[in-house]
């Protein structure tokens, strides 16, 4: 089977982004910095715009908003995944497949991602909506505010969201198609 990737110039794609065999490397402040130096680093020479992030333990989930000529999101994620994997500590490297290693892969991420190109401003608004949830709804967090690795407080400062958004209560996105 192979698989496509819709790719449209100057889009905005919802990303899920998972480690290898879910390793909880998002724990530490460390490691949190380490990603987002990854990210600057490769926005630095790869402009995009990250609309909405939420970082948790074994995996991610952002919104980028592409330049108007640019589609190429792929090579974005694999410099970003091989930045970080580089800087790494030593004891999230796993012992990786005969496969990963021919290839000089380490064992931090899974291989693929899976992406969504947003459609509409409905569109746009539930997947915000779903990665400022996400701690919520992953039992880590009582509320969206109380996580720090997430976009939602720029949204809270910029008023889109009141602070108490997401608090004690249950959030559902019916059809939803996304990956965790």
């Amino acid at each position: 089977m192979h698989y496509r990737r819709t790719k449209t110039p100057g889009a905005t794609y919802f990303f899920t982004v998972v480690t290898h065999q879910r390793q909880h490397i998002f724990c530490e402040a460390q490691t949190i910095a380490l990603l987002r130096t990854a990210f600057r680093t490769v926005k630095a020479k790869h402009p995009f715009t990250i609309d909405a992030i939420v970082i948790l333990p074994d995996h991610l989930h952002c919104l980028w908003t592409l330049p108007e000529e640019d589609a190429n999101f792929s090579t974005r994620w694999r410099l970003i995944k091989s930045e970080f994997s580089r800087h790494c500590p030593a004891q999230y490297k796993r012992q990786c497949s005969k496969s990963r290693h021919s290839k000089g892969e380490q064992a931090i991420w899974q291989r693929r991602f899976w992406e969504h190109q947003i459609q509409d401003e409905s569109d746009l608004i539930r997947h915000v909506d779903y990665i400022h949830y996400n701690p919520v709804k992953h039992g880590l967090v009582e509320a969206p505010k109380d996580w720090a690795y997430s976009s939602f407080h720029r949204f809270v400062r910029e008023g889109v969201y009141a602070e108490g958004w997401g608090a004690n209560e249950s959030i559902s996105f019916p059809g939803w198609i996304a990956r965790e």
